[in-house]
């Protein structure tokens, strides 16, 4: 199929998904936004994160309507209590504590928005920590590579050091699992297609379901 590609909008600031959509060679325009990721009480870690990423795909769609939007969030789950961004370096120690020797849940919500139709999907890994030393985790600490990150660690940097394992779709752990989008876009009546050495979002002339997701891996 020819014809004039789609404009696509992600609704991020975060370079860990401008990286992932750069490999793909997508042209992509930003809208950075502020939307309250407060936490409603008893408010579910899966409904959280996915009422996130389609408040996001909102407001940035309510700016790009003629284009194709998409927003995910991403929150660490150990047990009851849910992981953002730290807030400070002594909170980074804090959720680093809590999280070293066990294994807790990295949940990512992904929302695609275009012409007025919305599709989502939820990607969970199980993520278990080494036994680090403390020393260990102050020098990561004070690296400053996780202020910026849910659970204050980057699995695909100096983090890793931290992990000893990853269950599930380590992309969706970083921030975007693209191997999922393909699906999302056709969803939508949308695909991507080869353009030169890159990829472009074009309409496909009709939807399809979106792929469901195997086992998780835990179960």
């Amino acid at each position: 199929m020819t014809g004039p590609s789609l404009p696509l909008v992600l609704a991020s600031s975060s370079p860990r998904r401008r990286e992932l959509l750069a490999r793909l060679g997508l042209a992509v325009s930003y809208a950075v936004l502020e939307v309250d990721e407060s936490r409603r009480p008893g408010e579910p870690p899966a409904v959280h994160v996915q009422r996130i990423a389609s408040a996001k795909a909102r407001a940035a769609a309510a700016l790009h309507p003629h284009a194709a939007v998409l927003a995910a969030d991403t929150s660490v789950v150990l047990g009851d209590e849910v992981f953002g961004k730290p807030r400070h370096p002594a909170d980074a120690a804090r959720i680093l504590t809590l999280l070293r020797g066990r294994a807790h849940i990295v949940l990512t919500a992904t929302t695609l928005m275009w012409s007025g139709q919305e599709v989502s999907h939820l990607e969970a890994a199980k993520v278990t920590f080494a036994n680090f030393s403390d020393e260990l985790l102050h020098w990561y600490v004070a690296t400053g590579e996780g202020d910026d990150k849910a659970g204050a660690y980057a699995v695909q940097g100096k983090g890793a050091i931290l992990v000893a394992r990853v269950e599930g779709n380590v992309q969706g752990v970083v921030g975007l699992p693209l191997a999922r989008l393909p699906g999302l876009f056709a969803a939508l009546g949308l695909r991507l297609q080869r353009q030169g050495e890159g990829l472009v979002v074009r309409p496909a002339g009709g939807a399809a379901l979106l792929p469901r997701a195997g086992p998780a891996p835990w179960d």
